[in-house]
């Protein structure tokens, strides 16, 4: 993404020192020992964490608690509950074809409730608050609609208030252009906005509450032994993140590693661990963690808005990537997994994948690329999932794809294609089977059974896995 642009506050040397007193001897006799810094926590509360008033109090109770500890607590809101949904159906029952700048204008509208009443739970519960949409707050973006990037955040106002001992209460999801146009930053975009605030106040901590305890080594709501870890990295994390897991976005630990920002990712509605001497500390996603890996993979993830789009007879020319990815680039589209190969002379053959939900967007792009090509044929399949194997350890531990295949093969899982980066490996499968290759994978490495880099967190039902 764009580099982000963070305003800081000048500071200054104050010495104090009697005029006939030689400065040396005024340090030393007329010294008064430093005020203890306040730390800045900014805490970030996701849309199921705040979907009605009893979670929304809890929240509150989060940031008070904070607060009272001796912080200074930045919030920062998603829409309540499905209300970005419901937004988005509202709008296609008016149109079929709405412009990116009135969706940007409709959507930001939930964040915009959710401050305000974030901003009335807090004073209710004896902590003046003020809440601060985008523009408000001056969180700068890109001219770009349903999918900006984060280009800029000023602190001034955040500091004023602060200052004035009220909670500032920011928007999250939402932005605004050097024109005065309402932004939104896409999926995750709460995040991204939490952890950009926290870089340009400079914050101790970003904490990201949701309805998770943490970053599991695979998503516990699909495998039963899954493993809190009480640590992970930014590069695995975002690692991830691309990858399927949804606890965090990727831009918003891209955010975090960038500008270090240490990011917490914590549980809405449990007390936190400076409440409950440690019982639910979350995860921490900082620099690498010191310790050395035990595992070649740690996290195991399932991407299921898969689509996939594959080209047909196209002319193999030079320049034929750039005329297809170009105008898919240009429309703010990320585009994962690309195989190209040539099945007969002078004719190409292209796939690659792309969120199921961006796939309106593309398939017109591509409608106008072929035409402009001269030939050439499009087919999507949607029926597809994406199972990754993370982990640093596997840079240097051989082994973890024959693993991988071997555990898919036991299932009987057909693999539609294979990717593979320095610190993951994932598999395209039937949709169907996804749920049933995370378990296998996740069972294939052993991430059930405890070590030195992961945890369990009992789960009420659920039965916890030692080893024999």
């Amino acid at each position: 993404m764009g580099a982000l642009t963070v305003t800081t506050r000048p500071t200054s040397t104050l010495t104090s020192a009697h005029p006939s007193t030689p400065a040396s001897t005024a340090a030393t006799s007329l010294a008064t020992p430093p005020r203890p810094r306040v730390k800045t926590v900014v805490q970030k509360f996701g849309g199921s964490s705040v979907a009605d008033p009893e979670r929304m109090r809890r929240c509150a109770r989060r940031a008070i608690d904070c607060r009272n500890a001796g912080n200074n607590v930045v919030v920062v809101v998603s829409a309540m509950g499905d209300t970005t949904d419901d937004l988005i159906a509202l709008a296609a029952k008016v149109t079929d074809a709405p412009s990116g700048r009135e969706m940007d204008q409709l959507l930001a509208t939930g964040e915009q409730a959710s401050i305000a009443l974030m901003a009335m739970t807090l004073t209710a519960m004896g902590a003046p608050a003020v809440s601060l949409t985008g523009v408000q707050v001056g969180i700068k973006t890109e001219p770009m609609h349903r999918r900006a990037k984060v280009g800029a955040v000023a602190r001034q106002r955040l500091d004023a208030e602060i200052a004035a001992g009220k909670i500032p209460v920011v928007a999250g999801f939402q932005g605004v252009t050097d024109a005065n146009d309402i932004t939104t930053l896409g999926r995750g975009g709460s995040d991204t906005t939490a952890v950009a605030v926290a870089a340009a106040l400079e914050a101790d901590v970003c904490e990201i509450y949701t309805d998770v305890d943490g970053v599991y080594t695979a998503d516990p709501r699909v495998v039963a032994d899954a493993r809190l870890r009480p640590t992970i990295g930014y590069d695995e994390m975002m690692e991830a993140a691309s990858q399927g897991a949804k606890v965090m976005h990727i831009r918003a630990v891209e955010l975090g590693k960038k500008h270090k920002v240490p990011i917490r990712v914590l549980h809405s509605q449990r007390a936190p661990s400076w409440a409950e001497g440690g019982q639910h500390a979350g995860t921490l996603i900082c620099e690498d963690p010191s310790m050395l890996e035990s595992r070649a993979v740690s996290t195991v993830a399932l991407r299921d808005d898969i689509g996939r789009v594959t080209l047909t007879g196209l002319p193999n020319r030079p320049g034929l990537q750039k005329e297809i990815f170009s105008p898919i680039a240009a429309a703010g589209i990320s585009v994962d997994d690309i195989i190209q190969n040539e099945f007969e002379p002078g004719k190409a053959h292209l796939a690659f994948t792309v969120d199921r939900a961006e796939l309106t967007e593309v398939k017109p792009i591509i409608d106008g690329v072929l035409a402009a090509l001269g030939s050439g044929s499009m087919h999507i399949d949607t029926g597809l999932a994406k199972v990754s194997a993370v982990g640093v350890g596997m840079i240097t531990q051989p082994g973890v794809a024959a693993t991988m295949f071997r555990a898919l093969a036991d299932e009987g899982i057909k693999i539609e294609n294979i990717t593979t980066a320095e610190i993951k490996i994932s598999c395209l499968v039937p949709e169907w089977d996804g749920k049933r290759a995370m378990q296998a994978v996740h069972r294939a490495f052993g991430l059930g059974f405890a070590n030195d880099d992961v945890q369990v967190i009992a789960r009420p039902g659920v039965p916890t896995t030692t080893k024999a």
